[in-house]
């Protein structure tokens, strides 16, 4: 593809706009040229309209700059209510939704100048049921999900930067199936208004990205913060706890591999290194996020299931049922534990810069009927952690296999500068 402009990255990008070195609407046509001719072999999107992009590139290249997004094409997963494009949150109960009005996180990069695409494929609700997306690498595996059409357009070149949702591990595994750069936020972090929301106690809005530089530009304008450059790193060496956590027994030789040469690198580049063990009571987490998920799937989809059951795949409406059957008195002890184990995490880390983990079992599965595991993913998305995936290694199928990064409630904007240094020091 050489030096094609969809290639670009976001920030690239924005600097040759801003400059008038290049238009809006030549990025854009760039990448729809990309989507044209790539996507009845990805199936990354569930809604696009290039006249419609073309149109609105052609209005931010006739006004003034409005932010640090300005002419940048970004996707968006179809769960985020877009006031312009249908919202069909992966089901057909919602093939004719039309929303009114943006979610607060398309109104915030829109303000600061960014185009809207399209809508990306997402599992159905965001849970497990896949759509029509393959993984770019080799269209024999799944992309992940439940962001699958938001990682397979960002790493087949179709957008610079799209947003995906984590539930469980919806932005950390596809990125890493797909070897991309992927961001979940501290929860909270990033307004949920106008976004499918499964599981209030948990879910985060993401971005994925092929540099951590792009991350970081799209964190800063969502969440109205100066679009300053991103740090390579830390002021000093960084000090990061090897965690393999109880979920480690279920890694396979890929992911065992990648974390070893994830674990070498840092040691080899300065940073201090030390092997952590969790509490014992962390163990249980795993089953908290089953039992906390069951539940809130019951009481957040519950009106789809009363008035289109039969249009529920039916691994949905087994956990459903699984939810609306769980004792309240165990749903409360789950709920208690993650309480308890928020705040233990960060006495754990207060000593710390990150964590490094797994963040997926390993390659990305062949075949399309499931999107993979999110067993790396869950207990830090359920202890309300900022998470990044780092790629730059391959698994033996010659598939992408990131590793995962972890740090404190708020550490966010730190966590994506240490995930740019380790980052360049795996390619």
């Amino acid at each position: 593809m050489g030096d094609s402009l969809n290639t670009l990255s976001a920030t690239e990008a924005a600097r040759k706009i801003a400059t008038g070195e290049l238009s809006a609407e030549a990025l854009v046509r760039a990448c729809l040229d990309r989507v044209s001719e790539r996507e009845q072999t990805i199936g990354a999107w569930e809604f696009i309209d290039p006249d419609a992009v073309i149109a609105e590139a052609k209005l931010r290249d006739s006004e003034q700059p409005r932010g640090p997004l300005h002419g940048i094409p970004v996707g968006i997963k179809d769960i985020i209510d877009t006031a312009d494009m249908p919202t069909r949150r992966g089901s057909p109960i919602y093939a004719d939704n039309h929303p009114d009005a943006d979610a607060a996180c398309v109104a915030a990069i829109r303000s600061a100048g960014a185009i809207i695409i399209g809508k990306t494929v997402t599992t159905e609700f965001a849970t497990f049921t896949p759509g029509k997306t393959v993984n770019p690498h080799n269209t024999a595996h799944t992309p992940g999900g439940s962001s699958s059409g938001s990682a397979a357009g960002v790493a087949d070149f179709m957008t610079p930067i799209a947003y995906g949702t984590q539930t469980s591990g919806s932005v950390i595994r596809p990125s890493s199936f797909c070897g991309l750069c992927g961001f979940k936020p501290s929860f909270g972090a990033v307004s949920r208004q106008g976004v499918l929301t499964i599981v209030p106690s948990f879910d985060c809005v993401g971005y994925m990205a092929r540099c951590f530089d792009d991350l970081s530009l799209t964190h800063r304008a969502v969440t109205c913060m100066p679009p300053l450059p991103l740090d390579d790193g830390l002021d000093r060496a960084p000090r990061i706890g090897i965690c393999r956590s109880y979920q480690w027994p279920q890694a396979d030789p890929a992911s065992i591999k990648a974390f070893k040469t994830a674990s070498q690198q840092l040691a080899a580049h300065g940073a201090h290194t030390e092997y952590i063990s969790l509490p014992a009571h962390f163990a249980g987490l795993e089953a908290a996020h089953a039992t906390i998920m069951d539940v809130a799937l019951w009481q957040s989809l519950r009106r789809d299931y009363d008035e289109h059951r039969d249009m529920l795949s039916d691994r949905l409406r087994d956990r459903m049922e699984r939810g609306m059957a769980t004792n309240t008195d165990r749903f409360l002890e789950a709920l208690a534990l993650a309480a308890k184990c928020r705040t233990d995490i960060g006495l754990l880390l207060a000593d710390w810069d990150g964590f490094l983990t797994p963040s997926a079992v390993g390659e990305a599965p062949e075949g399309l009927a499931i999107t993979g595991v999110p067993t790396f993913n869950m207990v830090w998305t359920l202890l309300h952690l900022p998470c990044v995936t780092v790629p730059g290694l391959t698994g033996p199928s010659g598939l992408p296999v990131g590793v995962q990064l972890v740090t404190f409630h708020g550490g966010d904007l730190s966590l994506l500068a240490l995930g740019k240094w380790l980052h360049a020091r795996l390619t």
